[in-house]
C-alpha cells in the first residue's frame, strides 16, 4: 500500500482564513478552497463542489478530471451526503450502493455537507485512486474547513 503523507490540517485551517478572509463571491471561495485542498493532501485525484440547485447537485468548482455535472438527491455518495446531511466516508467506492462512477480511476470518497444559515447548501467531495485513503482524522480535518466555508459564507 502507498504510504499517504499526514495532512497538518491546522495549517491548512490557517491559510483557508487568510486566502478566503476578505472575499464574499461565492465561485472565487470554492475556486481558491478546491485550489488549496487539492495542493495540500497527497493521493487525491479530485476536488470539489456540488452545489444544489433546483432540488439536485450541480457541478461547481474543482480540481481534476472533468466530472458529473448533475446528481440527484440520494444518489451516489454525494447525494447521500446530502439527502442525510452527514460526512459520507467510503473507503471503497465500488462497495458503495449506487456509486456513481464519474471517474473510473476512484476508489475511495469523502464527501461534507456545506450549509449557509442553517440550510445545506451543497458538498466538498475529493476523491482518491487508493482504496481507504480517508481516515477519522481527515474526516475531522476537512469537516473544520467546512466550518470555515460556512462562517466566512454566513457574513
Amino acid at each position: 500500500m502507498t504510504d499517504i503523507k499526514e495532512t497538518n490540517y491546522s495549517l491548512l485551517q490557517k491559510q483557508l482564513v487568510s486566502l478566503i478572509e476578505d472575499e464574499t463571491n461565492l465561485i472565487a471561495i470554492l475556486s481558491n478552497t478546491s485550489a488549496l485542498i487539492n495542493d495540500s493532501l497527497d493521493q487525491v485525484n479530485w476536488v470539489g463542489f456540488y452545489l444544489i440547485e433546483n432540488n439536485e447537485l450541480i457541478l461547481g468548482p474543482f480540481q481534476g478530471h472533468p466530472a458529473c455535472v448533475h446528481i440527484a438527491i440520494g444518489k451516489g455518495v454525494c447525494g447521500t451526503a446530502v439527502s442525510e446531511d452527514k460526512t459520507q466516508l467510503v473507503a471503497d467506492v465500488h462497495a458503495f450502493p449506487g456509486h456513481i462512477a464519474c471517474d473510473a480511476n476512484s476508489n475511495s470518497e469523502i464527501v461534507v455537507p456545506i450549509h449557509k444559515n442553517g440550510e445545506i447548501i451543497g458538498v466538498l467531495d475529493i476523491d482518491a485512486p487508493i482504496k481507504n485513503r480517508f481516515s477519522e482524522e481527515d474526516q475531522q480535518g476537512l469537516e473544520a474547513i467546512v466550518s470555515i466555508l460556512e462562517n466566512q459564507l454566513s457574513k
